[in-house]
C-alpha cells in the first residue's frame, strides 16, 4: 500500500471532498501522511472559482510535481480546476498522472490502481450525481468539522462558474445528514459548521420547501454538539422561520454569513442576484433587531463590469451604514463561459484594485470600532491553542480559518476544544485580548 498526501485548496466544501477521498483511501489500506517528502502519491484538490484561485492551484501542482524527483510516484489533480481544464492539465503538465473531476472523486482508489499500472487517467463523471455523505478523515481540528448539506447551485449568478463545475443544487436527506453529524459528535466534534453553496435553499429540491430551520433544530438535539455555525445564507431566502430558529436556539451561534456582493440595484440585476438594496437594508435591520448581538459576515465584489464610480461610492456608503462585523472583498474576476465576461465596460485592473483598497480601509475602521465595543465584556471562547505566551481561540463572532482570534491569559490548564469565558480588556488590531475567568 502507498503513503498518500493531499493538498486541498479553495473553499470548505472542497475540504469536505478531500476528507472523503482520504477516508476512501484509508479504507483501502493506504497510509495518510502530512509531509509530501514522505508521500508516494500526492493529490492536489484544486479550486477553479476565480483567476487567483486558478493560479494558486496551478502553482500547487507545479510545486508538488517537484516531489516526483524524490519519493513521489504519482501526482493526481482533483477538484474544480481539474473539472474545468482536464485536457489542458494533461497536455501542459506531463507530471500529472491522473485528473478527476468533481463528479468522480469517489473513484480515487480505482484511479490510483490504474495509474500505478501506467495508465494516465481522466475521469469526468456526472457532476449532478446524487449527493450523500460518507466517512471522512478530518483535516480540521478534532473539535470542529464542516457539515456539507448540499452540493451544486441553482442561483446562476452571471459572474460565477460553480453550476458548471458542481452541477445543479442537490440537497442531502435529513436523516443522512443527522447520521453523519452524530458520528462526528461521537468522535469528539463540538462545533458543526453547516455549509453548502447556498444553505438557505436546503430542502427545496428534495422536499418541496425550505428545510434549513428544521435541520438545524434536529442537529441541535445531538448530544455533544455545543455550537452550530451556518455559512453562505442567501439574503432573499432568509425567512422569519429561520430567524426565529437562530434567535431561540442556544446551540446555533448568532453568526450569519450572507454573501451580498453589491447593493446597487442595477449592478445586482446585472449580477443575476434576486434582491434589491432596499430589501438588503431591511434584512440587516431586521436581523439586528430580532437577534441581538448577531455577527453578520458578508462578501462583496468591486469592479464588476460597467460599475461606475458613483455606484462604487454607493457601495461604500452602504458598508458605512451596515457596519458589517466581518467583510471579505473580491475584485471582479472575468471568468470564461459566464455572461458577465461578455459584458462591455470591463473595469481596468488598477481601478478594481484601487476600489478594493478603499473599501477594505473603510471596513478596517469599522472592524476596530466593533472590537472596541467588546472591551469590558465577557465572551465564550472555543480554545484552539497556545502560542507560547497566550492561549487563543474563537468566539461566536469568529468562524474557523477566516475570522480573527481571541487571545487570553489563563491561570489554569486548559486544552484545545475547551470552552472558556474570557473578559475582553483590549484590542490587538483585528483580534481581541483578555483574561480567562475562573
Amino acid at each position: 500500500m502507498s503513503k498518500i498526501g493531499i493538498v486541498s485548496l479553495g473553499c470548505s466544501k472542497n475540504t469536505v471532498d478531500a476528507e472523503m477521498m482520504l477516508a476512501l483511501l484509508k479504507g483501502k489500506g493506504h497510509e495518510i501522511v502530512n509531509d509530501p517528502d514522505l508521500a508516494d502519491i500526492i493529490i492536489v484538490n484544486t479550486c477553479g472559482f476565480i483567476e487567483s484561485a486558478k493560479e494558486e492551484s496551478i502553482n500547487a501542482l507545479l510545486e508538488m510535481a517537484e516531489y516526483k524527483n524524490k519519493n513521489c510516484k504519482l501526482l493526481i489533480a482533483t477538484g474544480c480546476l481539474a473539472q474545468r481544464y482536464a485536457d489542458d492539465i494533461l497536455k501542459e503538465m506531463p507530471e500529472v498522472d491522473a485528473v478527476l473531476g468533481t463528479g468522480s472523486y469517489k473513484e480515487i482508489a480505482d484511479v490510483i490502481n490504474s495509474a500505478n499500472l501506467g495508465e494516465r487517467q481522466k475521469r469526468l463523471g456526472d457532476i449532478n450525481f446524487k449527493y450523500t455523505g460518507s466517512e471522512r478523515v478530518l483535516t480540521t481540528p478534532a473539535y470542529s468539522a464542516f457539515l456539507k448539506i448540499a452540493e451544486g447551485c441553482d442561483n446562476f449568478c452571471t459572474y460565477c462558474v460553480i453550476p458548471k463545475l458542481r452541477g445543479r443544487y442537490r440537497s442531502r436527506e435529513i436523516d443522512d445528514i443527522i447520521k453523519e453529524a452524530r458520528a462526528l459528535a461521537k468522535s469528539g466534534v463540538k462545533e458543526l459548521i453547516v455549509i453548502a453553496q447556498d444553505t438557505t435553499r436546503y430542502g427545496v429540491d428534495l422536499y418541496g420547501e425550505k428545510k434549513l430551520a428544521k435541520l438545524l433544530e434536529r442537529l441541535s438535539e445531538i448530544e455533544g454538539i455545543e455550537w452550530i455555525r451556518v455559512h453562505y445564507s442567501y439574503p432573499e431566502e432568509i425567512d422569519d422561520n429561520l430567524i426565529e430558529t437562530f434567535k431561540n436556539n442556544d446551540k446555533i451561534v448568532k453568526y450569519m454569513d450572507i454573501p451580498l456582493q453589491h447593493c446597487n440595484d442595477r449592478i445586482l440585476k446585472l449580477m443575476g442576484r434576486r434582491t434589491t438594496k432596499e430589501s438588503l437594508v431591511n434584512l440587516i435591520k431586521k436581523l439586528r433587531r430580532e437577534i441581538p448581538g448577531i455577527a453578520i459576515r458578508t462578501s462583496l465584489i468591486v469592479g464588476f463590469p460597467t460599475e461606475t464610480e458613483e455606484e462604487f461610492l454607493e457601495l461604500c456608503e452602504f458598508v458605512k451604514e451596515a457596519k458589517f462585523d466581518r467583510l471579505g472583498v473580491f475584485t471582479y474576476s472575468k471568468e470564461e463561459d459566464t455572461p458577465a465576461a461578455k459584458l462591455k465596460g470591463q473595469i481596468p485592473k488598477r481601478v478594481k484594485e484601487a476600489r478594493f483598497r478603499k473599501i477594505m480601509k473603510l471596513q478596517n475602521k469599522i472592524h476596530i470600532e466593533k472590537n472596541e465595543e467588546f472591551i469590558g465584556k465577557d465572551l465564550l471562547v472555543l480554545v484552539e491553542g497556545f502560542d507560547g505566551t497566550l492561549y487563543y481561540g474563537r468566539s461566536y463572532r469568529d468562524s474557523i480559518d477566516i475570522d480573527p482570534k481571541v487571545y487570553f491569559g489563563a491561570l489554569s490548564d486548559i486544552k484545545a476544544g475547551d470552552f472558556v469565558k474570557v473578559r475582553i480588556n483590549s484590542c490587538l488590531d483585528y483580534d481581541l485580548a483578555g483574561e480567562m475567568l475562573l
